[in-house]
């Protein structure tokens, strides 16, 4: 996949642009569903399957306050959108600046001239351009007049509930992990890097664990969680922790986690953790060996429940 940062490096035309154009955060399964037809298409025409997004999400800019927590940096939404089959991904810079152009102004100076977009596919009810007056209706209206073809597409349903990166945001921020898969198709997953911690894992309770850094903006709610950890390509079961560890009366939030049949150096290594299913709430014990007993107790369930995964 080719990825173009920035609209000003659009330096060539693809053969038949078949194009999408959303924020895509979550690359749910509604998005994938829009990439499937924009492949298919594209395929059909001998020509270009393309995403269109921006960077940083639109709200960022226009209103801060209102934006929301994002499920995927940009790094992991493009692997996502390259795994699912798309040609060329760009990614405009969205400045205060960009935020003033108006849609028609987006489907002519971009789209038509610097693209040479052949159809176009977009959620029906996806709204661009300055004020967000751009609509489906507009696209259709201006690709009449230049001469491509626009398709709206239904909202996605699961069980009657529309495929949204804001009801996955929900989902992951109440702890309900297991339900993620049924909207994104996938576990989600957090990417990091292995950090220092306090060692009281290994030296205290004799079960070690890494301590996580990490960009991700959403983890889930504090608690116990059964995991699937990813590291030097190689991929194991584990038990994962949010929260203060209220037992040692930490102040600061913590993300660790440990990883089963590994005992190997890892500070400074990528790690990317899928969350399969929360087990229990974070809780105070009476020291270092009660906890350690509960840890053993939660390691043994969470093998059975990534047991029963497979």
């Amino acid at each position: 996949m080719t990825i173009i940062d920035g609209i000003e490096h659009i330096k060539k035309k693809y053969p038949y642009p078949v194009l999408t154009i959303g924020n895509f955060d979550g690359v749910h399964l509604g998005h994938q569903e829009i990439f499937r037809m924009v492949i298919e298409r594209a395929k059909k025409k001998k020509g270009t399957s393309v995403v269109f997004t921006f960077e940083p999400h639109p709200l960022r800019v226009i209103a801060p306050e209102r934006a929301p927590s994002r499920l995927t940096p940009f790094k992991s939404k493009a692997e996502l959108i390259k795994r699912y089959g798309i040609d060329v991904l760009i990614c405009a810079n969205f400045t205060k600046e960009f935020a003033m152009m108006t849609a028609e102004d987006f489907v002519h100076d971009i789209l038509w001239d610097a693209v040479g977009v052949k159809e176009v596919f977009v959620g029906e009810n996806y709204l661009f351009g300055k004020g967000r007056r751009g609509s489906p209706e507009l696209l259709k209206e201006l690709g009449s007049e230049y001469g491509f073809k626009v398709t709206a597409v239904p909202a996605i349903t699961y069980n009657n509930i529309v495929l949204s990166s804001s009801k996955v945001r929900s989902l992951i921020a109440k702890g309900k992990v297991d339900e993620a898969p049924l909207f994104l198709g996938r576990h989600y997953s957090v990417e990091g890097v292995v950090i220092e911690g306090a060692k009281r894992g290994k030296a205290l309770l004799h079960i070690p664990t890494a301590n996580i850094s990490t960009s991700n903006e959403l983890l889930p709610m504090d608690g116990v969680y059964a995991v699937k950890v990813k590291l030097d390509k190689k991929s194991f079961g584990g038990a994962a922790n949010i929260g203060f560890n209220p037992t040692f009366m930490q102040m600061k939030p913590s993300f660790e986690v440990h990883i089963f049949d590994f005992d190997g150096e890892i500070v400074g290594k990528e790690i990317d953790v899928e969350f399969v299913k929360r087990i229990r709430d974070e809780k105070k014990f009476s020291g270092a060996d009660e906890l350690a007993r509960q840890m053993r107790h939660d390691i043994e369930e969470i093998k059975a429940i990534l047991k029963n995964k497979h």
